[in-house]
């Protein structure tokens, strides 16, 4: 941990402060990435109903009006009644009902819809992941450089300072004109400085609050070096392969093409269905009757389709391959990331810890070169330089905390670890 300076300036108490955990619920409230992510979800949520909507029964009625230039009757022999068979004016209704009895080419697409559900699913939960991450990443960043603020503000504090007292020793003439120049020199340099990391500052806000969707008018507080696991690679890796939602969703990508391959199969099968139809109208017809029914038991089976089958049966067992081998991808990846983020965060902590080491060094000859200067046996040159060392130490330490953060996230992510529900 890095100790702020104690001359540093603190935030405005007027700027409302945005902790990490406020930036990741406003993320997962307010992202139009996950949005969209959300929304694919239930599309494909509906697909699955769309798939069982095909093995329901189908009811539907109708009815019709029809003018006929001529009216046909029919008159039997013998005195008996008349039948109209066609009326001037013709009202018909008609209602139906139709019920799939045998279909199995729509197993197996009842089956892939739910796969297809889940996939969008796990899908939707690594976008839920990556945009955390996003987020954390970036609020570690705009942290940082707030961090680099204070310590440009010390430097210019100091530099002024320094700049007054050379001012007071040269008006006494105890100091040459170049001392002066070189003291108000630092002073402008510390000043150019402050003014870039304000900007780099107010540049990594602003990309925080458009993954957030929000203002940039917040200050931030830097949050502590992630805590990760005392877990073996080994062990990191198994928990990537179990935990990470890409590969899930590459293993059950390769379920649902190994799925749709099947429902090519099943569509050589015959197919039986039923059908019910109950008419009514005022054209009795022939049977003298006014309404009907009729029920229906048919079957169907393709015999030849012109080779369509076959050709998406051979479409099929490609992407079946296809996604055989992003599943083994995805379970390389994790293992490769897994590897090399360990790697990373290993050497991000030893920097870290010569960073924090070096600055401690930096602190102590700062104020041993003002003691001594002050007492006249240091020059000017050796505070200045003293000062110069003791911000880029300053620098240092919070550019290697920000990469041991990073590091330490992207450990997290690679293990399936990182914002885990």
């Amino acid at each position: 941990m890095i100790a702020l300076l104690a001359l540093t300036l603190t935030v405005s108490t007027a700027t409302p402060v945005l902790t990490l955990d406020e930036a990741l619920q406003a993320a997962r409230e307010n992202s139009l990435d996950l949005q969209v992510a959300r929304a694919r979800l239930e599309q494909a949520r509906l697909a699955s109903n769309r798939a069982w909507a095909a093995y329901l029964p189908t009811v539907s009625v109708g009815g019709s009006y029809t003018r006929n230039s001529n009216e046909a009757v029919v008159a039997f022999p013998g005195g008996g009644p008349e039948i109209v068979i066609q009326p001037y004016d013709q009202l018909a209704a008609q209602a139906e009902v139709r019920q799939a009895i045998l279909a199995p080419s729509l197993w197996p697409a009842i089956r892939n819809a739910g796969i297809a559900a889940d996939v969008a699913e796990l899908n939707t939960e690594n976008a839920r992941r990556e945009i955390l991450f996003a987020v954390a990443q970036a609020y570690f960043g705009a942290a940082s450089y707030q961090e680099a603020i204070r310590a440009a503000e010390f430097l210019l504090q100091v530099n002024q300072a320094r700049e007054q007292d050379t001012q007071k020793r040269f008006d006494a003439g105890t100091v040459t004109r170049v001392a002066l120049l070189r003291a108000q020199l630092d002073r402008a340099r510390a000043e150019q400085d402050l003014v870039r990391s304000r900007n780099a500052f107010a540049s990594a806000r602003l990309a925080l609050a458009t993954l957030i969707q929000r203002k940039a008018d917040f200050a931030l507080e830097l949050p502590p070096v992630p805590q990760v696991p005392a877990n073996s690679d080994e062990e990191l890796i198994k928990q990537g392969l179990e935990q990470r939602p890409d590969v899930a969703a590459a293993r059950r990508n390769l379920d649902l093409a190994v799925g749709r391959r099947t429902g090519v199969w099943f569509s050589y099968a015959p197919s039986v269905g039923f059908s019910g139809v109950y008419r009514v109208s005022n054209a009795a017809g022939f049977t003298g009757q006014n309404d009907s029914w009729a029920l229906t038991l048919s079957a169907q089976w393709t015999l030849w389709d012109g080779g369509i089958r076959e050709i998406n049966l051979r479409e099929e067992s490609a992407r079946v391959a296809e996604a055989s081998a992003q599943q083994k991808q995805a379970e390389a990846r994790t293992v490769e990331e897994v590897s090399r983020s360990r790697l990373d965060y290993e050497n991000a902590k030893a920097n870290l810890a010569k960073a924090e080491e070096a600055l401690s060094l930096a602190r102590e000859t700062q104020r041993l070169t003002e003691i001594s200067f002050k007492a006249g046996v240091a020059t000017y040159l050796e505070v200045a330089d003293a000062n110069s060392a003791l911000t880029n130490a300053e620098v240092g330490a919070i550019s290697e905390r920000l990469q041991t953060s990073l590091a330490a996230l992207r450990l997290l992510r690679a293990a399936g670890l990182f914002m885990k529900e």
